[in-house]
Order: C-alpha cells, then structure tokens, then sequence
C-alpha cells in the first residue's frame, strides 16, 4: 500500500503523472486508493487542478478517506522515484490478477492454454512489443509510389558529421568520449543549440558544470567572444561586442534550451525530469544531453564501477527508446590514450568500455592534435566515428577555437 500511497501523492504533486502513468482503477488494491485516484481522474479530464483543496470539495471526503488522509498522501510524494512505485504496484497487481485467474481456472476447468492466455495478458500492462510482419509490411506498401515525410534526425550542425550520421536519430544513445580539455561541452553545446534552432527540445542534465557557466559558454561561443572577456564583460568588452551582445542573447534565447545542473542525479531523476518537461511542451520532441557519464549517480553501490556504469548504460539506452528521442552522453577517457604515439582514441580506452560499447548506438571520439602540439594556429578538431550502428564510420574534420568555444563545421 505504501507504493499506491507514494504513486497518489506524486500525482497531486505533478497532475500529469495522472495520465502519463497509463494506470487504471483496477491497479490499484486499496478501496480508498481505488476513489482517489478515480476523482483525479475526473478532475483532470474536466481540465481541473487536481490537489488537497480540489479533491475534498468537489468529492464527498469520507468517500476518498477523509481530509488527513488525504493531506498526509503529499507526503509520500517522491517523484525521482516514481516510475519505480509504478512497477511495484504493477507487481502487486499482476500477482493478485494472476491468483484471481488460476482461481477460476480451477473453478471453471479452463483447458490449459486458455489459461496460457490469461496468464500472458498479464506480463505487460502498458506497452505492447508485438507486431506481425504482415502488418509492418502494409505500412511500408506503397512507399515507392507515395512521397512520405520522412523524420530527419537532429542535425549536429557539423556538415561531415551529419553526412556521416544522418544526424541523432530518436530512440538511439550517443557517447561522446574525449581526454579532458579536448572540448566535449563546447560540441555538446554546439549541438545543442542547433538543435533548439531546428524547433527541438534540448535538455541538458549537466553533473559537473553549472547552469551559468553553460550559460557563459554558450554566449561566448555564438557571439564569439573571449573567454577571458565574458569574466567581466562591462570593462573587457569593446564597442562592437557590446553592440553584439543583445542579438547574441536573443539568438541564444530561441534555442528554448533548459538546464539541469544537479550534481549526483540518477537516471530515474533524469527519466523524471524529462517527463515533466515533455508534458510543458508538448509540441517540440526532446533531446537529452547528459555531461558526463561517470557522474551518474548509482543506486546500488554494493556492485563494481564496470556494474554500475553497464547498467546505467542501458537504462540510458531505454530512456531514448522510452521517449522516442536521442540521448547524448559525453564521457571520459582512460589515461591509455597518453602512453601511445598515436593519441587518437580507441573503443578501448573508453572507461568500462564493455558496457559502453554493447549499448550505445553511436560512438564519437574528438580529437585535437593541437593540443598535444601546442600549435596555437591549429583549430582543426577530429570528430572520430568509431561505432555507428545504422551507418557509416569515419572522421569528420570541424575547427574549434578553444578561446571562444565556437565550433566551425562547414571545413
């Protein structure tokens, strides 16, 4: 009951979990619970708030177990771990559904595969993994003859790279692994304001680096203004900076880009945020970028780090499939990479690469030989494509200017 408890009072906390659950009356085994969560579902569908005030005067109290009952419910409400509330009741629900149909199997003397049936209807609730091919071969029948729209992937505003990649495709996860000082957040950055251009919805979960500090680098490097100046804008800049500077700022602005620097947060923190952010703007279709993943937080700290980061992995993985959008993570690199002549990154040298490279879908080393050469005339970046599951591998070449933070994609 206390999951039914947690999963009520993070609705009255968040009114869109109501829906997006995609929970019934029936999920739920307290009576009370059963009332509750049918007049949220009442108030909602009549475009109500749904909370303590709305419930106990528009529903008779003693029906949904009075008003302390009712009040105390908010405190349960923890939404970071929602989903997992969710899966308990699920459980609880499929254990009595499934006590209930051997029941009056036994009653009724049902032959074995009907009860096969009734059984199997109970392994997943909310979403349906099966399909026939003769159904997904109608889809796609007259495509030869039909111009259809076809969904582009967002576009990293690096023209080789999205030759190569055919830019982020939804429900795919992106590493994008470097040494330190290479320039991970300036490409994440990059990619992510081209993307708010191009009418998506970058959501940028940063564990490291906060909110005004991407700020900053987001100003200087569309503006392409000195880091060193952006310390002190109003004495360092010069005229035609600061004539500059309010269009950089409404350019920035329409990039519609939204951060959360949190540090420690954890993949259902993630998962939850995104939601919410999915239910404000309904209209645009998210993509989430992730700095970096290391910082992750684990839940289960009694397993090794390679455990731990291969299950982050592919809950990561299923984040992109959940949502239907691309997930971006940068990631660090082992210090391998400084013992070889050659210091352009491997698969290898991915920390706790095993996992890494069974589950991401795209694979990105950057790449800058100035930085070993401390040739201050090179900008030349090696964006390394060493793992693209629905395409091609290669290098695409940008110029970055390590001042700025401006990435050149057209060389």
């Amino acid at each position: 009951m206390m999951a039914e408890k947690a999963v009520l009072g993070s609705m009255m906390k968040e009114n869109y979990l109501i829906t997006d659950a995609n929970l019934s009356v029936s999920h739920f085994a307290d009576p009370v619970h059963k009332m509750i969560f049918q007049s949220m579902k009442e108030l909602r569908a009549s475009g109500k708030a749904v909370d303590f005030i709305t419930l106990l005067t528009t529903f008779h109290p003693q029906d949904i177990g009075g008003a302390n009952y009712v009040r105390e419910l908010a405190d349960y409400a923890h939404l970071p771990t929602f989903d997992d509330h969710v899966t308990v009741m699920l459980d609880a629900w499929r254990e009595r559904e499934t006590r209930n149909v051997l029941h009056i199997a036994i009653q009724e003397n049902w032959p074995i595969d009907r009860i096969m049936n009734g059984l199997d209807a109970l392994l997943d609730n909310r979403v349906c993994d099966y399909a026939s091919l003769s159904a997904l071969l109608a889809d796609v029948y007259e495509d030869p003859y039909i111009k259809k729209e076809i969904a582009e992937g967002a576009k990293a505003g690096i023209g080789a790279l999205d030759t190569m990649t055919d830019g982020f495709k939804d429900g795919e996860l992106t590493i994008i692994a470097a040494r330190p000082s290479m320039g991970k957040s300036d490409i994440m950055l990059h990619i992510a304001k081209h993307a708010g251009w191009t009418n998506r919805l970058p959501l940028i979960f940063s564990l490291e680096m906060s909110a005004t500090s991407l700020r900053d680098r987001l100003l200087a490097s569309t503006g392409r203004f000195s880091r060193i100046r952006m310390r002190d804008p109003y004495t360092m800049m010069n005229d035609k900076q600061k004539t500059d500077w309010p269009r950089t700022v409404g350019r920035l602005a329409e990039s519609n880009m939204h951060f959360f620097d949190r540090s420690k947060q954890t993949v259902a923190e993630i998962r939850m945020n995104v939601r919410k952010m999915i239910n404000t703007y309904p209209d645009k279709k998210p993509i989430i970028f992730i700095d970096y993943l290391t910082l992750i937080h684990s839940e289960d700290k009694s397993s090794s780090m390679h455990l731990q980061v291969s299950k982050i992995t592919k809950d990561l993985k299923a984040m992109a499939r959940e949502f239907n959008c691309p997930v971006i993570t940068l990631a660090q690199l082992s210090r391998a990479v400084e013992q070889r002549h050659d210091k352009r990154p491997l698969m290898s040298d991915l920390r706790e690469s095993g996992s890494i490279e069974e589950d991401a879908d795209v694979i990105l080393f950057l790449y800058r030989d100035a930085y070993y050469s401390k040739n201050e005339n090179d900008l030349t970046m090696e964006l390394i494509v060493s793992k693209n599951r629905n395409g091609p591998v290669g290098t695409a070449v940008a110029m970055y200017n390590k001042f700025t933070g401006e990435v050149i994609g057209n060389a």
